[in-house]
């Protein structure tokens, strides 16, 4: 079947063909694309069908380059924490879940961060224990690297002064006492986690199965997603994507991480980066360098200006770092390395330096903190940096005071590193942060919340509509060397697009994006998603 998209404003973000009024679709790809006139009159037959687009603006299908589909879903099984702004808040949410969870089960939330708390206090574990004396708490702060966990939690953990923790995690101890305070850092979260029971297969499906939908109603149309530390296998979370995306056709294209421990049973599955099909492929090797701002556990060549002792957590060692990519090159997948600080970038790039590029890009994740001498060991034909806009708008303005202002302002430099020439990609880390990607395209372009009203943190470093709709299109694509079949509208591209209810790059006002709706999400040449219909269109 041929359908004919028109009367829209197509921005093809191909250089050949810039702008278009028509696309045609056929057999998933995009066949042909030109002016209304033109299409019409060659590909207008009886049995073709035409949807009118009323003018509307349309780009490739916005894709995200990283975020964590996993813990979206399981999000929505847990107590959202987001919109806390006091540790008494904090408190009587914990509270409400607790009176009516059964003894010994577990209290679970996430979300919460003290930077919008107004005092900026935590609760200590001994008011974590009043409010919920009888079953165990673990709350994971939105960056996803910070834990508060009550005493009922360490019990069942078996925690004691000499227990093990694993590499890179820090159970955080009062300096009188010696005693916990509740705060668990990094990978010490791991002594907790074990211990708490995993949703059912069928409720990580339903709940998997809601977060794509919600993907796609809010323009995606791909996401690069690391899941493997929620589902617990390979096994189990290919099977997952596997019944709802080839199965069930929900559709959204899926490229999945595979964190660093199961490269072992990729290999003995005959998998490998690319594997699978144009829905659901396998990716790079995920691996932590470091930690958060947040947590003052990022990596740093010098001590946090609030924290003069400390530089942050080294998560792996620089020799086991250098194991765990050998590891990933062993098997011939690319590696996508979450790296905050700058001393984590320099760690990252001198270990990377050592390996022969192959065949699929790397990725550093976030790439948060870049010293001046680091930007053009970025620019490499063979490294994708994989940027989270929205990270300025919840860093600033407290980060400045944590780092220092002098870091500060080489926090963010996108513009900097598109100027540079550096490949950049553009994600959300949801659930960190939202997963709406225009309010991740508003922050590349304004460099603050949508509630300030200042020029921006460092509006040197704004960048333009079209250079961030780029990054969520076009960059997506170069993330995973699939430049060729998405990222552009172009003939014999993949049909994936995403239509808006007004057009951005007409805009005069930066903050008419927040007012913007997606009217549309089309992938493989189906309406996925249409405002004010069925929101489901693409299922069976």
């Amino acid at each position: 079947m041929t359908t004919i998209y028109t009367n829209g404003k197509f921005y093809t973000f191909d250089a050949h063909h810039p702008q278009a009024e028509a696309v045609v679709v056929r057999d998933g790809r995009i066949i042909d694309l030109g002016s209304h006139r033109d299409m019409l009159l060659q590909w207008g037959r009886s049995d073709a069908v035409v949807k009118d687009l009323s003018g509307k603006m349309v780009t490739p299908g916005l894709i995200d380059s990283h975020l964590h589909m996993s813990a979206i879903a399981t999000k929505l099984l847990t107590t959202d924490l987001g919109k806390v702004t006091s540790k008494d808040q904090l408190l009587q949410a914990v509270k409400e879940q607790a009176d009516q969870t059964p003894a010994h089960e577990w209290v679970q939330g996430r979300g919460w961060d003290e930077n919008r708390f107004a005092d900026g206090v935590l609760p200590t574990i001994e008011e974590l224990d009043r409010v919920a004396p009888h079953c165990p708490i673990f709350l994971t702060r939105v960056c996803g690297h910070v834990y508060l966990v009550n005493s009922k939690a360490l019990q069942v953990a078996g925690y004691h002064t000499d227990m093990e923790i694993p590499s890179g995690g820090t159970v955080v101890l009062d300096p009188q006492t010696k005693k916990p305070t509740g705060l668990l850092l990094e990978t010490a979260s791991a002594i907790i986690t074990r211990h708490i029971p995993e949703p059912s297969y069928q409720q990580f499906k339903d709940s998997l199965r809601q977060a794509m939908r919600l993907a796609i109603e809010v323009g995606l149309t791909s996401v690069h997603t690391e899941d493997l530390r929620t589902y617990g296998s390979l096994d189990q979370t290919w099977q997952l994507y596997d019944e709802l995306l080839n199965q069930e056709q929900n559709r959204l294209r899926c490229n999945l991480l595979i964190y660093y421990p199961h490269v072992k049973r990729l290999r003995e599955l005959g998998m490998y980066a690319g594997y699978g099909n144009e829905t659901l492929q396998i990716g790079a090797v995920k691996i932590f360098a470091d930690g958060s701002f947040g947590g003052r556990t990022a990596l740093l060549s010098a001590p946090y200006t609030d924290d003069p002792g400390n530089v942050g957590s080294e998560i792996h060692d620089n020799d086991t770092l250098h194991a765990l990519f050998r590891e990933a090159r062993d098997a011939h997948m690319p590696i996508a390395v979450h790296t905050i600080g700058d001393q984590a970038l320099e760690n990252v790039l001198n270990t990377l330096e050592r390996f022969p590029a192959v065949a699929f890009r790397d990725r550093i994740i976030h790439t948060s903190l870049l010293r001046p001498d680091q930007l053009q060991r970025l620019r490499r034909p063979s490294i994708v940096a994989d940027i989270q806009p929205r990270f300025v708008a919840s860093d600033f303005p407290w980060v400045a005071d944590r780092i220092g202002r002098e870091r500060a302002e080489q926090t963010y430099i996108w513009k900097s590193m598109l100027e540079a020439g550096i490949m950049c990609a553009g994600g959300s880390d949801a659930p960190v942060e939202p997963l709406e990607p225009l309010l991740g395209i508003h922050a590349a372009v304004t460099r603050r919340t949508p509630e300030d009203t200042h020029g921006g943190y460092y509006p040197a470093q704004n960048l333009t509509m079209e250079e961030a709709l780029r990054l969520f299109t076009f960059g997506g694509a170069l993330a995973t060397n699939e430049e060729t079949i998405k990222g552009s509208i172009s003939r014999g591209k993949l049909a994936d697009m995403t239509v808006y209810s007004q057009n951005l790059l007409e805009q005069k006002d930066a903050d008419e994006v927040l007012q913007t709706k997606i009217d549309m999400t089309v992938i493989n040449g189906e309406i996925c998603y249409e405002r004010g219909g069925n929101k489901n269109l693409c299922e069976i």
